[in-house]
């Protein structure tokens, strides 16, 4: 069957440029991105459909190419933070290309060995791939059975159809797309709001009800006790929205980075075995195929030859080098930067395996899109700048510090691009596992998507950098771009090289985590429900409107399945519910990337209004996505439960 084809890669380059661009300029203008694979797959569908000999592996490809290009676009959380600080003026082109495409390449390198141990060894939700999955097999129609395909696509049709639809009436502001409230809580202050995201209804049906409880307990501890309590006491006459949103920004999300951290490092201990193991079965693979016995290996096991992996792993230290000795001109670095290098080479080799294996975790727990990837960027800053900070210590010269802190975002901008390319490749391997891809083919895939991706990124971030400018930067206009996630990073930097990082709240954050690790280990014991102690950390990180649906979504699908247990055929059921939640992040996702174009061609914040801001948005729109929710999983029991005959 046709795989990876010149036409599914020409196609895949294309659809990178549509979707990169439109995560670039919605991640600084909001500080979010959306995961490319759903719209990529349905997109390459379509398409493919006008050729006879389109298969689901070629689509395959093509998501796994536009998704890898599409999340590369991330690297705009740390990549501004040098405009912002006012080392660069704009974004030198091969340098920033290199960056990217070196720390991308690394991130598909080294998701290789994880994918035995964290695809095919594990039993992790993956959400968004199998979503992608289901995507490709209800529409290359090869579920058995006519009946059956055709009531599973009905059901990724429905609830993608309502999930753009509200999403559309959202934008017009008849309707509320977001609610929150503000008040007194104890002596100090909290809020509870969401969105209305159906696409979170759906990761949260897909992960399942243990990672829903944790993200639940999570934000309880950030939004119950620790704004509160940092909000203690409140000023005379504050305005309740100023005093926590800064609160939350500024502080508590710091305590969820150190949570997430401690969280990270226990992961990583427990999945060190699987990892050694899939490390080995790699090497036994090379081994057979060195003997001359590659057919005996299934193709669904074959990846790149692990020689290969570690060749490419340590060859691209050279160029890394050479892009960090380029970078460091001009700077005290200068004066003696062999150390200095040979030190930053071994921290991006060390931290790349810590995070891609952290990374390629969350994004199995959740998903890539709801990964907090930005807590994994504040680490990988922290490391950097303490290595700096170690060197020439903090504060002094401004000018002096100021180069100290732009290389420290450079180096993070590498190990950044291993994270957001880890965050996605095993969502694809997943897909590709689940649709009986060879792996080394999606590999290759993978490698061609960051290339794509890393000559697409830097032109448009020098286009929105002439534009609009970024928040904060030197000259920077009042319709600069906010650029949140890159502020936030660079500040850390400048925290930690100019001596006035508060490290008691990522102290603090490091003892809760502590304390949820040990509640997870005496649950596993018990054999109930655990709590995965990186979902309690990403609940205290992320805001409360981007996850309070999940655990709503987990509850939903957690009695869905328990319904679809007592059909008389209890698979079909099952499967009908993830094709629904997978419809309502298709749904999204697509709409996703349609606004983001409308906004970028109007130059308006809210280019599809039709009235302005009026108090019955909310309740309104509380009330139509319970409806809706409550009448689509009503719709879906009567098909899931009716005989397929």
């Amino acid at each position: 069957m046709a795989e990876l084809t010149i036409r599914g890669v020409i196609l895949g380059a294309l659809i990178t440029l549509l979707f990169t661009a439109a995560n670039v300029y919605l991640g600084l203008k909001i500080g979010l991105t959306f995961a490319t694979s759903i719209p990529a797959a349905v997109i390459s569908m379509a398409i493919l459909r006008l050729f006879a000999t389109g298969t689901i592996l070629e689509n395959n490809i093509v998501q796994t190419i536009a998704s890898a290009a599409g999340t590369l676009s991330a690297i705009i959380f740390v990549l501004p933070g040098l405009v912002i600080i006012g080392w660069w003026q704009g974004f030198p082109y091969w340098l920033s290309a290199c960056t990217i495409a070196l720390g991308g390449i690394l991130g598909v390198m080294y998701s290789v060995p994880l994918r035995r141990a964290l695809v095919t060894g594990s039993d992790l939700p993956y959400p968004e791939g199998v979503a992608a999955a289901e995507v490709l097999k209800v529409g290359a129609g090869s579920r058995e059975g006519l009946e059956e395909n055709r009531r599973g696509l009905a059901a990724i049709v429905m609830s993608a159809l309502a999930a753009a639809g509200f999403s559309i009436v959202a934008k017009t502001r008849l309707i509320a797309e977001e609610a929150g409230t503000f008040f007194k809580f104890g002596a100090g202050a909290t809020s509870v709001s969401t969105s209305f995201s159906m696409a979170l209804i759906g990761v949260g049906h897909l992960v399942g009800l243990s990672v829903g409880a944790a993200m639940f307990v999570g934000l309880l501890i950030s939004w119950a006790g620790i704004v509160p309590w940092l909000t203690t006491p409140l000023p005379a006459g504050a305005d309740l929205a100023d005093v926590v949103g800064a609160t939350f920004r500024t502080k508590a999300r710091f305590i969820g980075a150190g949570t997430i951290g401690i969280a990270a490092i226990w992961t990583l201990l427990k999945i060190l075995g699987p990892i050694v193991g899939g490390i080995r079965s790699a090497l036994a693979a090379n081994r057979m195929r060195k003997g001359g016995n590659a057919g005996l290996l299934e193709l669904t096991e074959r990846d790149l030859p692990i020689g290969i992996v570690g060749g490419t792993i340590l060859a691209s230290l050279i160029p890394i080098g050479i892009l960090l000795w380029i970078f460091a001109q001009g700077g005290p670095i200068a004066a003696n930067p062999v150390p200095v290098i040979v030190l930053t080479l071994a921290y991006v080799l060390v931290a790349g395996i810590v995070i891609a294996s952290v990374c390629g975790y969350m994004a199995g727990l959740i998903g890539a899109s709801n990964s907090p990837i930005s807590g994994v960027g504040i680490l990988a800053v922290l490391g950097a700048s303490l290595i700096l900070a170690a060197i020439y210590g903090s504060g002094g010269d401004p000018g002096r510090t100021q180069a100290l802190i732009a290389y420290a975002l450079f180096v993070t901008a590498i190990v950044f691009g291993i994270a957001t390319i880890s965050n996605d490749n095993l969502q694809d391997l997943k897909t590709g596992q689940l649709v009986g891809a060879t792996p080394w083919k999606q590999q290759v895939a993978l490698v061609l998507g960051v290339i794509f991706g890393s000559l697409v990124i830097p032109p448009i971030l020098d286009l929105l950098n002439s534009a609009f400018g970024f928040a904060g930067a030197p000259g920077a206009k009042a319709s600069a771009l906010p650029a949140p996630q890159a502020a936030l990073i660079s500040a850390l930097a400048k925290g930690v090289l100019g001596g006035d990082l508060d490290w008691g709240l990522i102290g603090i954050g490091a003892l809760i985590g502590a304390v949820v690790v040990a509640i997870d280990e005496l649950l596993g014991r018990t054999g109930k429900l655990r709590l995965p102690p990186l979902a309690v950390g990403m609940g205290i990180y992320l805001p409360m409107a981007l996850t309070l649906l999940i655990p709503v979504g987990a509850l939903i699908g957690h009695f869905y399945n328990r319904w679809a247990m007592r059909q008389a055929n209890p698979d079909f059921a099952e499967r009908m519910g993830v094709l629904m939640a997978t419809g309502f992040i298709v749904g999204e996702s697509l709409f996703g990337v349609a606004f983001a174009a409308i906004v970028a061609a109007t130059n308006s914040d809210a280019p599809l209004a039709l009235v302005a801001e009026h108090h019955w948005a909310a309740p309104l729109a509380v009330a139509i996505f319970v409806g809706v929710i409550a009448a689509l999983y009503g719709r879906l029991r009567r098909w899931a439960g009716s005989p397929l005959g």
